[in-house]
């Protein structure tokens, strides 16, 4: 007999047991349902509703059921419903009516609500430590190999002359901001719900703050209506993870065109690339390529959660189900994708000569060339105008700007000298870099730097 059966008196259509039922998925709460279900008890039991005996026996079931779960042998059932059931039935057919009692002062409202809390705060927890790890490793290749110079792209065109960890570190940088907004994420996730009963509160004087302290809450929520109806944090959870995945996205394409025959910029290791059925010579960046392709997934998760809950009247809605599956995938899609890149990018190898070559050509250094003769007193956008001018002639005559005699720069501008050669060269270019956050080389080794002890606090913060 299901917890709601007595109002009712007609037996659930199968086909409604099938499509009403969440165990199939929420399931994965098991760990959560019962750590809340542990600090409820022992709640109850500091206010008299339980005696000792009772919440030892309740507490002694839920460790043996929290066993068989871990062992893969807890049994779910469809008839169950939902994960709460499921264990209420587990403790009921191990202790009998004592079991009933533990649902006192609260109800499954507040109980989910809960429960998915718990779930993203232990997510947030494991992601951080995966981009960490990312992080970790992109940091490391910047001071191994972050002094190589290529081509600085826009609009896939090449631009400026850049370092490598330049390059690298903007993506430690993007990294840092999705640990950061996990971390704002958390504050708002971290709001006790449990003790608020359907919707209204409960007829019992519970000990909420008692609570918050054993799950390990910020703070108790405020508003019995809201608490059961709120899912801004799963919304948010949604929406950070889908900004993880757009960086990874991002990286992956880098990678992807550099990995071309193009390009040639790098290696991926043939760990983490496949082949062809039909092509033997084939080996493609997939482990790239999937990443790409699943930030759509997680995209589509939080339109969806979002679409759940636009439409919503308060408080708890049957809609409000759909909220733990897109989340579990988009929770899951990260965490596989972050381990995935940690390896993939410990073994990429980086293609020194090819990058080099490709500085020679697409007139990196003509910023280079305005900026000398704005060092001689003309207006920028003049100096910009006989740049554009100079670099004209070169692709005519197809030779580069260090290739171009004195005589000939000196048609357009009197003031070009021979110091000009002194400013061409790619190493220059990026040694004259004088702001902070450039490619200069110290400034690159001074935000690895930076990142490093951020990253190193921030691990040692979380211990």
């Amino acid at each position: 007999m299901k917890a709601w059966q007595g109002r009712f008196s007609e037996k659930t259509d199968v086909l409604m047991e099938v499509f009403n039922a969440s165990i199939p998925y929420d399931q994965k709460l098991c760990l959560e349902d019962i750590e809340g279900s542990v600090a409820h008890i022992q709640m109850l039991t500091k206010i008299r509703i339980l005696s000792e005996s009772e919440c030892d026996q309740l507490l002694e079931a839920l460790v043996q059921i929290k066993t068989d779960f871990i062992e893969g042998n807890l049994s779910f059932e469809l008839s169950d419903e939902d994960i709460h059931m499921c264990i209420e039935r587990q403790l009921t057919e191990k202790l009998g009516d004592l079991a009933k009692k533990m649902h006192t002062a609260r109800s499954r409202n507040d109980q989910v609500a809960t429960d998915l809390r718990l779930y993203v705060k232990y997510a947030i927890h494991r992601i951080k430590e995966e981009l960490k790890n990312v992080m970790s490793t992109l940091i490391k290749l910047t001071e191994q190999h972050g002094e190589l110079i290529l081509p600085g792209m826009t609009h896939l065109q090449k631009a400026q002359p850049i370092l490598l960890g330049f390059h690298l570190n903007a993506y430690v940088h993007m990294f840092k901001r999705d640990i950061e907004r996990l971390d704002d994420v958390l504050k708002r996730t971290l709001v006790l719900p449990l003790g608020s009963g359907a919707l209204s509160g409960t007829n019992y004087e519970t000990d909420r703050e008692f609570m918050k302290e054993k799950l390990g809450f910020l703070e108790v929520s405020g508003n019995a209506l809201d608490a059961v109806s709120d899912r801004d944090f799963v919304i948010e959870m949604n929406s950070v993870l889908a900004i993880v995945m757009m960086h990874y996205s991002r990286l992956s394409e880098d990678l992807i065109v550099w990995n071309t025959q193009a390009f040639d910029f790098i290696t991926i290791s043939d760990a983490f690339s496949t082949g062809s059925s039909l092509m033997p010579q084939k080996k493609n960046p997939d482990a790239c390529e999937l990443a790409r392709g699943k930030t759509g997934r997680v995209y589509g998760n939080l339109m969806n959660i979002l679409t759940v809950m636009k439409g919503l009247s308060l408080s708890y809605n049957k809609d409000m189900q759909e909220d733990k599956e897109g989340l579990f995938d988009s929770v899951e899609t990260v965490e596989i994708v972050s381990k995935v890149y940690n390896k993939m990018l410990e073994s990429i190898t980086f293609n020194v000569d090819n990058m080099s070559k490709a500085t020679e050509s697409g007139f990196l250094n003509a910023t280079e060339l305005a900026d000398y003769l704005v060092s001689k007193n003309i207006p920028f956008r003049d100096a910009h105008h006989i740049t554009g001018a100079v670099v004209k002639y070169c692709i005519d005559q197809s030779v580069g700007l260090m290739g171009l005699d004195l005589k000939t720069y000196q048609r357009y501008s009197p003031l070009i000298e021979m110091d000009v050669y002194d400013c061409l060269s790619c190493e220059v270019a990026i040694k004259n870099k004088k702001s902070y956050g450039s490619t200069s080389y110290l400034e690159v080794k001074a935000d690895t730097k930076r990142l490093g002890e951020w990253l190193f606090n921030s691990f040692t913060d979380s211990l």
